[in-house]
């Protein structure tokens, strides 16, 4: 009897669509091989399966939206597509990501096979200092919305005397609309563990951490099954010493994704912001240097030590070297996680990968790194997707979650959104984000009620330049972003309700 080889993700979004419905009915046929993978991101496509081919191709055979009257046709290799001529999938241009929808998250063979541990082999053999100056040929910058070259934080870690250095990975991925931390996590764990043993190595840490989004409990219970792989095959052990890694479930705030915050819970500790300096890489986990990174950052850097700086700095624009991951949802008609170099217009990126707007709607907003990012409607769209484009544009990448909004998104509505959850998730450490975030929210509840004036609109810009320039840490900093650019976007819908309201008070 030949068996046919099927390959189906066991990522959580496919799971949610019905993956694991079909592996039940899959598993139970006699002639099929059924192998769970990571999963590809294309999630208009799911549930996805994959066929080795006969022989004579190459590649794979895909089916899309499968259901469970799909099987038979399936198992029997009818009707599938080549998995190449799927565009989404085909432009993209995936390092980091190169191993998802190929192999089984927890094979530490498979990695191993397709080049796992080959960077951390080279980094054993390099002078610490060689491997810094790596990075900074690389120009890798940090992935999880600072953007800080990589290379001076390892460096200020290194240089710092102590007896204890930690490793921190930065899991507590709470923006809307991104979720490449947790595809990482769920679907190449051993990439992210590289990546921390190679840092350890580096600065010369003594323990690592994962502190992980607390919504995430398959993306933890992956990590820990994958960290007894490694430790069981000997690779958690640096320069003859072992190096343990703890997987720790976040608080729940969204402000512990600022790294200090993140550090005080860790510590056991309420999630609030530290005054910097000094910095973690020199005063951080107890007071010891510690690098704080998000999964994307330490996933990059395996790559990095394989291929060499200078491949790393050929991808991308000048001061955006590599490629970045672009989470892409909201009323688009292809959402899923895209790999491509920096530099793609934002237009491209939506039109090439999201597909356009999803039926029956027409485009009116899009926001880019989650609820502190600016909203910019279509005369935007050509801004080139990097750092440097996006900050002369008073906008931020963020973690490169894109959202887009359609004709029907009430903008009021939405900078009051925005403005309540700031107040909902602020530590409370300094005033102008915890008494501006309220009354910002109070200022556009009277908007969206049709009861404030002229004046009081003013009074809300106004909050808003406090908010920004006075603020401890990003979350105060950028929050009034969304709202003031909705209202220099979208005019009409503030001075709507204003006039309104202003003439029903001159009729008196």
């Amino acid at each position: 009897m030949t068996l046919a080889t099927l390959y189906l993700s066991n990522d959580t979004s496919s799971r949610a669509v019905g993956a694991d419905r079909l592996a039940k009915q899959l598993q139970q046929q006699p002639d099929v091989r059924l192998i769970r993978t990571s999963s590809r991101g294309a999630f208009f496509l799911e549930p996805m399966i994959e066929q080795d081919v006969t022989e004579g191709r190459e590649g794979r055979m895909v089916w899309c939206n499968v259901t469970a009257s799909d099987l038979p046709n399936i198992v029997a290799g009818r009707g599938g597509v080549p998995l190449q001529s799927v565009p989404f999938l085909s432009a993209q241009s995936r390092f980091t990501f190169s191993n998802f929808g190929i192999t089984q998250p927890l094979a530490l063979d498979e990695y191993r096979t397709r080049g796992g541990f080959e960077g951390l082999e080279k980094a054993l053999d390099m002078a610490r200092d060689s491997i810094i100056e790596e990075l900074k040929t690389a120009g890798l910058r940090g992935r999880g919305g600072a953007a800080y070259p990589v290379w001076s934080k390892w460096q200020a870690a290194r240089q710092t005397e102590s007896d204890e250095k930690f490793v921190v990975v930065n899991a507590d991925e709470g923006d809307a609309g991104t979720y490449c931390d947790r595809m990482v996590m769920e679907g190449d764990p051993f990439r992210l563990i590289e990546g921390m043993l190679i840092c350890a190595h580096t600065i010369g840490a003594t323990k690592g951490y994962v502190y992980c989004r607390q919504e995430y409990p398959a993306a933890a219970g992956a990590m820990r099954a994958a960290l007894r792989k490694v430790e069981e095959a000997g690779l958690l052990e640096l320069n003859g010493r072992p190096f343990a890694i703890d997987v720790v479930l976040g608080a729940g705030s969204y402000v512990c994704g600022e790294e200090t915050a993140l550090l005080e819970s860790l510590e056991g500790r309420r999630g609030v912001v530290r005054a910097k300096p000094p910095y973690p890489a020199v005063s951080g986990l107890y007071r010891k240097p510690t690098i704080v990174s998000n999964v994307l950052t330490f996933a990059t850097v395996p790559n990095i030590l394989t291929r060499g700086g200078a491949w790393h700095a050929s991808l991308g624009t000048d001061r955006s070297r590599g490629t970045i991951a672009l989470q892409i949802g909201g009323r688009v008609a292809q959402p899923g996680l895209v790999e491509i170099p920096f530099g793609l217009s934002l237009r491209k990126v939506l039109d090439q990968f999201g597909g356009g707007m999803a039926a029956d709607s027409r485009f009116k907003a899009v926001q880019v790194g989650g609820p502190l990012g600016s909203l910019f409607p279509e005369s935007k769209l050509d801004i080139p997707i990097c750092y440097d484009s996006f900050s002369d544009a008073g906008a931020i990448l963020g973690h490169g979650g894109i959202v887009v909004y359609d004709e029907d998104t009430d903008m009021v509505e939405l900078a009051r959104h925005f403005m309540a959850f700031t107040a909902d998730e602020s530590c409370g450490k300094c005033t102008p984000c915890r008494i501006g975030s309220v009354r910002g929210r109070e200022l556009l509840d009277l908007v969206h009620g049709g009861r404030a004036t002229k004046a009081e609109l003013t009074l809300l810009t106004d909050l808003a330049d406090t908010m920004r320039t006075a603020s401890l840490c990003a979350l105060g900093g950028r929050a009034p972003y969304p709202v003031l650019t909705a209202i220099e976007h979208f005019p009409g819908e503030f001075q709507t309700r204003l006039r309104a309201q202003e003439q029903e008070q001159a009729e008196r």
